[in-house]
């Protein structure tokens, strides 16, 4: 297809700048263009196919790509007063087999593009009302870190491409010191986030002692802490003062790498980084072999680290109801949840005629013992983002409560 330079600027700024998702809405688009563009292209960042909402506010979706029922990654929205941060994927699956970590039980199914990786923004941005874009919006999604499932550096091609998408000031246009690429300790690699992406670093740390971080992570065989430290060195070089420091993202497991000389053996590693450690109670999921640490052992533990002259803080869980909290996302279908929701079309000869309506399903804790309550909501969300379900068309004739006959497996499906 060959239209002009200007055209081309056009619709880049039309899904970039004002998430347009459909061609016909590029109102300086030539008509003949737009019927060609939909005749050729689709404009498709995933499907949420499931959306949890904890107590706290977080928000976890579950991304389907390509209608592929394996294509399916975890995506997480964090909002706080000042700024917001999603939580991405890389991968589908993981291949670290990290132990204490869920997305660790799942094999690695496939990287995801470059698409994927910044369709995950433009949803989350889009669901939070931050398009068009202006200088004097404030977006809601403000950050992303690449936490979520898999391993950023084994697909750095496609990371790379994201993260270009996102900082672009003709795209996206996010400042790269808002973006944290987290890592498990692809050492050859680190030092090009700084010289080629120019983005935060985060290291998925978890033991300053080589044996216990070999066992519990198995890719310190491979780039034991004397390599890994070598390469976050050479990072702090490339990157020079103007960077962030460095994050070591530390999980504090009971009696595994929680001791007060566990915590002296860190400071010793990273004396001589410009190094901030992030400890992380550790969260439980559904066949965990570790406990958390206490809250005293966890306070005594950062206590030792600040004495000693490193930053440190405590994070807080966030989203752990729902099992959207660091460690917990593993890709689900969802069917612990407490609150279900997802986009319905407005059926001829109901009051939601005419448009799309974000249909919720709180549950009881006794489910299905007691059925869940139904609610409508009036909605602007674009079909190509939230899909409508045949079994959720029924529950369009429901009034008050809804009384399912048949099971939440086979409504989530």
């Amino acid at each position: 297809m060959h239209i002009p330079v200007y055209r081309s600027k056009q619709i880049h700024e039309w899904i970039y700048k004002k998430g347009v998702t459909v061609f016909q809405d590029m109102k300086n688009l030539p008509r003949s263009v737009q019927q060609e563009l939909d005749q050729r292209f689709r404009i498709d960042y995933g499907r949420v196919s499931n959306s949890q909402l904890s107590t706290d506010g977080t928000r976890k979706m579950l991304i389907q790509f390509n209608e592929d029922p394996k294509a399916h990654v975890e995506t997480v929205f964090i909002p706080e007063e000042s700024r917001g941060t999603l939580c991405i994927s890389s991968q589908i699956g993981c291949s670290l087999a990290c132990r204490f970590c869920h997305t660790g039980t799942q094999a690695l199914y496939r990287n995801l593009s470059a698409a994927e990786i910044a369709g995950q923004y433009m949803i989350a941005a889009w669901i939070a009302k931050d398009f068009p874009h202006s200088k004097n919006h404030q977006p809601r999604v403000s950050n992303i870190v690449f936490m979520g499932q898999g391993e950023p550096l084994y697909n750095f091609r496609s990371v790379s491409s994201a993260v270009g998408i996102l900082t672009d000031p003709s795209a996206i246009g996010m400042a790269p010191w808002r973006i944290t690429i987290s890592t498990s300790g692809v050492a050859p690699l680190i030092p090009k986030i700084a010289s080629e992406l120019r983005v935060g670093l985060a290291i998925s740390l978890h033991s300053a002692d080589n044996d216990v971080r070999s066992e519990i992570m198995p890719i310190n065989k491979t780039y034991p802490l004397k390599i890994l430290m070598s390469s976050c060195r050479e990072f702090a070089r490339i990157a020079g003062v103007q960077t962030r420091r460095i994050t070591f993202e530390y999980v504090l497991l009971d009696g595994v790498n929680d001791s007060n000389n566990d915590a002296k053996r860190l400071v010793d590693l990273i004396r001589d980084l410009p190094a901030h450690v992030n400890l992380i109670p550790f969260n439980p999921w559904p066949g965990s072999a570790y406990r958390a640490s206490s809250a005293s052992r966890v306070a005594e533990f950062c206590d030792i680290v600040r004495s000693l002259g490193i930053h440190a803080s405590v994070r807080t869980p966030r989203g752990d109801d729902i099992l959207a909290a660091c460690g917990q996302k593993a890709g689900n279908d969802g069917l612990d949840m407490m609150y279900w929701e997802c986009c319905v079309p407005g059926k001829d000869g109901t009051p939601w005629e005419g448009g799309f309506y974000k249909c919720v399903l709180i549950f009881n804790e006794d489910y299905p013992a007691s059925p869940p309550k139904c609610q409508f909501q009036p909605a602007i969300f674009h079909p190509n983002v939230f899909p409508s379900g045949t079994v959720c068309l029924s529950i369009l004739n429901a009034e008050k409560d809804w009384k399912p006959s048949i099971t939440l497996k086979q409504f989530a499906e």
